[in-house]
């Protein structure tokens, strides 16, 4: 076995062997796998295989299709069989909203070239005459669905990557990881020990005690899955064709042909967990005890849909691991604290995604960043909160019950919470707030009134909040709102090289005067846009620092790779600060009423900051909203919070202001154009692309990835982002505003972009969209149709936003 490598993937199933052949197919020949067992051992060996191309998340619905394809590509590149069937897959929806959950993903097929498409019950019953489409409103067929053999994939990803160059060592565990003074990690086994600048854990069950050999803990937990195979069916040995598969996710069951016979599977709500307190190190190819009482219920629906499995008998059952991260996607991407770590783990359809997650996993490692924006998937989605005992029990319990449920547009599921909340959390909660979950902290959506009416519905098509969060819209716009921003990360750079270090980090230049603030993006390995944060110089050696809090431990990874000056500090204040935007026309004549610091345009003008006594609590006052209001940010110590949120609320009950929340907050920023990281800003998109090229300043000197700009500087925009008007009838018609991921197309059918936020603008009576489309055919007055619920509905370009677009207002 060699002592050094480019690169040590642990762990031999699917996902390391793909990692593995990806990384020697970009270039990295000099790799290693380390399998503790046998190739494909725990979770690989047993897995039903079924492949799926199209998700609710635009990008995994890319990497799966990616993923699909490259199969057979595998075979006739290795000549290992992958057992690829691909006889297509029936989607069924026996309710409205799984409807437009299937229409919305035909759309976005058609946005992105995957064939998915509507079949008469007559044309289902042809390709699948076993099946009884009784109750059925809507069926789709994606003809390049089926499954795949799981031994036989495993072993293609092996043999591609050994022919170009890879090292495969079976039955060698890692018995120990140590980091080196460089960096460089040292990966101990029985053969000896390797050192290379990356370690890659793709130890699937074994994921977690990978994970504490380099001494901090993954949010993953294990349970059991149950699927069986039938005995041979008659009816389907006389035919002389492969069945399309099964996707009945409202009968919480999948269906498959297997053999001659049927594999019928479940996500049973009587879930069972397995190794809570760690992986057995000596777990292999076992498997658990039968238990088929536990999905009798899915069974019988399964066999009602399907009459003839009721007429055959069990030929075996399979009762294997799973092992699960909170939200039930994988935990993927470099650990942010860590030089050299990369994880992924905590896959549910594995062998849908294990091409895309080993093409996007040696992307990041040897080029610094993945095509796409992977955010969705990062594993710095969870902090070290997410690893509250009792969360990720209850997160993974609900996720597996809930497997084949919907997942809403703007839906908070209960499970596992509370795990982090503010002072203010209990006072919130007595007004009625109806909270949801941002990097694990609670925060108020919207305001019922009352504990009692804080209940929310979900669906495609507006829910029951809808006409509250539009009464505080309104209420902001024509008079004040008061909108916690405590979940906003927040740091705090001190120190004679503040300045220098947050110019070598950002692309903006540092405002050079004590209470003044800029807008800066951050940028990414391939020139787009990796974040975008308020900076505020709070006096001559130290700043401030405001951005996504969502985003909080992703950005770590871009403020580790600029040192810190000798004598300069950086300290995250997201805990340790609390805060408020007061915002609307009463904001200045609400917050007057509780300082003596001038708030008139003259002494406190746009973009300014000072430090300011409100109600006798010391604020950081900046003169900025995200609702494109008049506006202030107030930060104060979390102490504080309590008391400061008291006398705004007590105050501004003489201006008819009162609280607000962030669904509110989402339809006032649209209204105003304003991008959000996440949606609008996203390495995928470049600065010109986002209307932020003008805070670069290319003439200030070096900052991290000035050469990845330059490079792109000069392009012309590919996609740009612009704002549409929704036709208010088809609106109307449909009860539904764009909420993103829509895609867009032109009248004609011929796709040219996506959605990335949208909302009803309540003060400006029209219905919103914040959109990519192609340059080529953006221009005000534009027509496009927006693929809301799937269906189309016409949009028009406007100039500009329809909240002051000149943006007189927030500057008055």
């Amino acid at each position: 076995m060699k002592s050094h490598a480019q690169a040590v993937v642990i762990g031999g199933g699917v996902i390391g062997c793909s990692i593995l052949y990806h990384l020697a197919k970009l270039g990295w020949s000099d790799v290693v796998l380390l399998e503790r067992d046998e190739l494909t051992s725990g979770s690989t060996w047993h897995a039903a295989a079924n492949l799926h191309g199209l998700h609710d998340n635009t990008n995994i619905s890319r990497m799966q299709h990616y993923t699909m394809n490259l199969y057979k590509e595998l075979e006739a590149e290795t000549g290992q069989g992958c057992g690829v069937f691909q006889p297509g897959s029936l989607y069924l929806a026996q309710t409205e909203a799984r409807e437009h959950q299937l229409r919305l993903q035909e759309a976005k097929g058609r946005r992105y070239g995957i064939d998915f498409h509507e079949l008469s019950r007559d044309e289902a019953e042809r390709l699948h005459p076993l099946v009884d489409f009784t109750g059925i409103r809507c069926i789709m067929f994606e003809p390049g669905g089926g499954n795949v053999d799981p031994s036989g994939v495993t072993a293609a990803y092996a043999a591609g990557a050994r022919a170009r160059g890879a090292e495969i060592h079976r039955f060698t565990p890692v018995t120990a990881l140590r980091q080196e003074a460089d960096g460089t990690w040292i990966v101990e086994t029985p053969k000896g020990e390797i050192r290379t600048p990356w370690v890659v854990n793709a130890a699937g069950l074994w994921g977690r005690e990978l994970a504490r050999m380099a001494g901090f803990e993954l949010p993953l937990q294990p349970t059991e899955h149950q699927y069986f195979v039938t005995e041979t069916i008659p009816e389907i040995d006389a035919m002389d064709r492969r069945l399309p598969s099964v996707a009945d996710r409202d009968g919480e069951y999948y269906l498959r042909q297997e053999g001659k016979g049927l594999l019928i599977g479940a996500y049973e709500r009587d879930m069972r967990f397995w190794a809570e307190d760690g992986t057995p190190p000596d777990f292999g190819h076992e498997l658990f005890a039968d238990d088929l009482e536990r999905i009798e219920e899915n069974m019988l629906r399964a066999m009602e849909r399907v009459p003839v499995a009721a007429t055959a008998g069990v030929k075996r059952v399979i009762n294997g691991p799973m092992i699960w991260s909170p939200d039930a996607a994988a935990l993927f991407g470099p650990v942010p604290e860590l030089k050299g770590y990369f994880c992924c783990g905590g896959l549910i359809p594995g062998f849908s995604q294990s091409g895309g997650l080993g093409l996007m996993s040696a992307q990041w490692m040897i080029e610094g960043e993945p095509q796409y924006d992977m955010f969705a998937w990062d594993m710095a989605r969870f902090g070290t909160w997410a690893n509250t005992p009792g969360f990720v029990r209850e997160r993974v319990r609900d996720q597996y019950a809930n497997r084949f449920k919907i997942h809403f547009p703007n839906e908070e599921r209960a499970a596992g919470r509370p795990v982090r909340t503010r002072p203010a959390h209990a006072m919130q909660r007595e007004m009625g707030a109806v909270f949801g979950l941002n990097y694990g902290w609670e925060h108020p959506l919207w305001f019922a009134g009352s504990p009692e009416a804080a209940r929310e519905s979900y669906g495609f098509t507006r829910q029951d909040w809808w006409e509250p969060v539009g009464a505080e819209a309104r209420m902001l716009r024509e008079k004040a709102g008061i909108i916690d921003i405590s979940n906003f990360a927040k740091y705090r750079v001190k120190g004679p090289g503040a300045e220098d270090w947050l110019n070598a980090l950002l692309a903006n230049r540092m405002p050079r005067k004590v209470g003044r603030s800029c807008l800066s993006p951050l940028i990414g390995v391939r020139g787009g846009v990796a974040g975008d944060f308020t900076v505020t110089r709070l006096a001559e050696d130290e700043f401030l620092m405001v951005g996504s809090g969502m985003a909080e431990r992703y950005h770590r990874r871009f403020f580790n790779a600029v040192p810190l000056p000798e004598g300069t500090t950086f300290e995250s204040q997201t805990e340790a600060l609390c805060g408020f935007n007061v915002a609307g026309p009463q904001s200045r004549a609400l917050i007057s009423r509780l300082t003596n610091a001038s708030l008139a345009t003259g002494d406190f003008a746009f973009m300014r900051s000072a430090q300011i006594t409100v109600a006798g609590i010391d604020c950081i006052a900046i003169r900025v909203s995200f609702t494109g209001d008049l506006g202030w940010e107030l930060h104060c110590a979390a102490a504080d919070q309590v008391a400061l949120y008291t006398a705004l609320l007590e105050a501004g009950r003489e201006f008819g202001a009162g609280p607000v929340g962030s669904r509110a907050l989402m339809s006032l920023r649209v209204e105003k154009g304003y991008g959000s990281w996440g949606r609008e800003y996203s390495p995928e998109y470049w600065p010109q692309e986002s209307g932020l090229a003008g805070l670069i300043k290319m003439d200030k000197g070096d900052f991290l990835n000035r050469a990845a700009y330059a490079a792109v500087a000069d392009n012309a925009p590919r996609d740009v982002m612009v704002m549409l008007e929704v036709d208010a009838e088809a609106v109307a018609a449909s009860n539904a505003d764009a909420t993103g991921s829509e895609p867009v197309f032109l009248p004609d059918g011929t796709p040219v972009g996506q959605v990335s936020s949208g909302a009803y603008g309540y003060s400006v009576g029209k219905s919103l969209a914040i959109a990519y489309v192609k340059a080529a055919h953006a221009r005000p007055g534009a027509e496009f149709d927006v693929a809301i619920l799937g269906r189309p509905h016409r949009a028009v370009q406007l100039e500009g936003p329809p909240f002051d677009p000149q943006g007189r207002i927030l500057r008055q």
